[in-house]
């Protein structure tokens, strides 16, 4: 009977569906998430000033390292420092006197160049520009785009090139298209041999870098790469469970990208509305799994408005479940109504149908627990009944119910007013509502008790002598039980013994 509530699973799950306007003030929804101490739900504004650079025409070398900048979190004196360095950088590249003409020479050259200078230690998690530039700590992102502002500074057109799990880009060079692995010094071209020479001409070694076999890749044009840098830091976050901090990132994102002419449509490149309800629908489940599940419910109720899915009610519905496990281990029933009828205006018919009937179940439980009498046991099967007919308790259920408590109301019975009343009250029941293994065992055992009840009552009396109270006791025993094998020996014998006496 004791059947415990099942506490929903609460995970990351995709949101399918969305209607989401990333372009609308927030303020409202700024001051209340602040207020509940949730994390912005407010994108930068400098985003959309960046997403309005693109769509005004292609992106010049230093706008791109500005918004790159901007991506990786520093801050405006940092960027400005920042930009001064790029801007060395590119005029010390521009005035070599090595720097070739040819534009494919002209990429393998800066490739080098950057190997020589501002990359020198590769680090899997390091996708920020600014720390590129201040440790010379790179990966296959920040690499990629260092490379890409200052190739088009020399007048190379680059695009991002994207796949599973990696990042590089890709230099067009005439009618060539030639992939650039910038996380190694000889990635330029990958598969074809670099030959290294003496100031005689001699050949004096080789390097090879081996093309990779992507199965899959997908192009990014320069913001789509530049984006990266927040994506690798949203899911850094994630996975220290920073999943606050992830929100106002994944929004900015969603608004840096809002207006774009061609977006690439790939499932190695997260969505960015799809990605941002993502972001807002983990940072609720961090709180409910942290046992904060009222939190988690204002978060949701706050968030979904601005931002709707068809998840949040998948969210809110386990949420509400757990939290009123919660409240009815602890037997606050009416409690757990309350919280159910709060949201009851965010819930399907079906889903509070599904945690109402959990409500009513957990009630019958605790009420099933608490029979001391027999007008308690009837008082619950009436509330069995009416919940059956009612809030759709399922008849299996109902059925389980109800015999637990007809058991215990028989061991009432039997306690108080005897055997014979026990065994009248389960054939009763049993023709009213049916039997099943457990009333028919019940019986079974109570008649047998029943029978050794008046075996022992007749034994009592025939051996002190009250030969014809221990027959009547007996007699009255076969009529219960005419067939009873036990008295029947009992009255055999009895007969016996007294037809010897003289």
């Amino acid at each position: 009977m004791g059947r415990e509530m099942e506490e929903m699973n609460i995970r990351s799950i995709k949101i399918k569906t969305l209607t989401v306007i990333f372009l609308i003030p927030l303020g409202w929804s700024q001051a209340a998430a602040q207020s509940n101490g949730f994390p912005s739900l407010q994108a930068e504004s400098r985003a959309l000033e960046y997403a309005r650079w693109e769509a005004d025409g292609p992106y010049s070398w230093e706008e791109m390292a500005e918004v790159a900048l901007w991506a990786s979190g520093a801050e405006d004196e940092a960027i400005e420092r920042s930009m001064a360095r790029i801007r060395s950088a590119a005029a010390e590249l521009a005035r070599s006197a090595a720097l070739p003409e040819n534009l494919r020479d002209r990429g393998e050259f800066l490739l080098s160049s950057l190997h020589g200078s501002l990359l020198k230690t590769y680090s899997e998690f390091q996708t920020r520009l600014d720390e590129l530039l201040n440790t010379g700590r790179y990966n296959c992102v920040s690499s990629s785009v260092i490379y890409m502002v200052l190739a088009t500074s020399l007048g190379i057109e680059v695009r991002g090139v994207m796949t599973r799990d990696h990042a590089f880009v890709t230099v067009s060079a005439g009618d060539e298209v030639i992939d650039v692995e910038t996380t190694n010094p000889y990635g330029f071209d990958p598969g074809s041999r670099k030959e290294f020479h003496d100031n005689f001409g001699r050949l004096t070694g080789f390097a090879y870098v081996p093309a990779r076999n992507y199965r899959a890749r997908v192009s990014l044009s320069p913001l789509e790469l530049i984006s990266l840098i927040l994506s690798n830091r949203i899911a850094d976050l994630e996975a220290r469970k920073r999943f606050g901090e992830a929100v106002p990132l994944a929004l900015s994102r969603a608004l840096l990208l809002s207006l774009r002419k061609d977006p690439v449509v790939s499932p190695f490149f997260a969505d960015p509305e799809q990605d941002a309800l993502d972001r807002l629908y983990n940072f609720g489940v961090s709180l409910a799994r942290a046992g904060r599940e009222e939190d988690a419910l204002r978060w949701a109720a706050l968030a979904s408005r601005q931002f709707p899915g068809d998840s949040w009610e998948e969210f809110i519905f386990a949420t509400v479940n757990n939290l009123m496990i919660k409240l009815i281990r602890n037997r606050r029933f009416e409690d757990a109504r309350a919280l159910l009828t709060a949201q009851a205006p965010v819930l399907s018919s079906e889903s509070f149908a599904t945690l109402n009937l959990r409500i009513t179940d957990a009630e019958l439980v605790q009420r099933s627990t608490l029979i001391r009498t027999v007008e308690d046991a009837e008082a619950c099967i009436r509330a069995i009944n009416d919940a059956e007919t009612y809030t759709a308790l399922p008849r299996a259920r109902a059925e389980e119910m109800r015999t637990v408590v007809f058991l215990h109301e028989g061991e009432i019975l039997a306690a108080a007013g005897g055997l014979r009343e026990a065994i009248s009250f389960l054939e009763e029941t049993i023709r009213q509502y049916g039997r099943n293994s457990r009333l028919d065992e019940a019986l079974r055992v109570f008649r047998l008790n029943r029978v050794a009840e008046v075996h022992n009552q007749f034994a009592g009396l025939f051996n002190r002598g009250a030969y014809d109270e221990a027959i009547r006791i007996l007699r009255a025993g076969l009529e219960e039980f005419p067939n009873n094998r036990q008295l029947r020996t009992d009255l055999s014998r009895a007969q016996e013994i007294l037809n010897k006496r003289p």
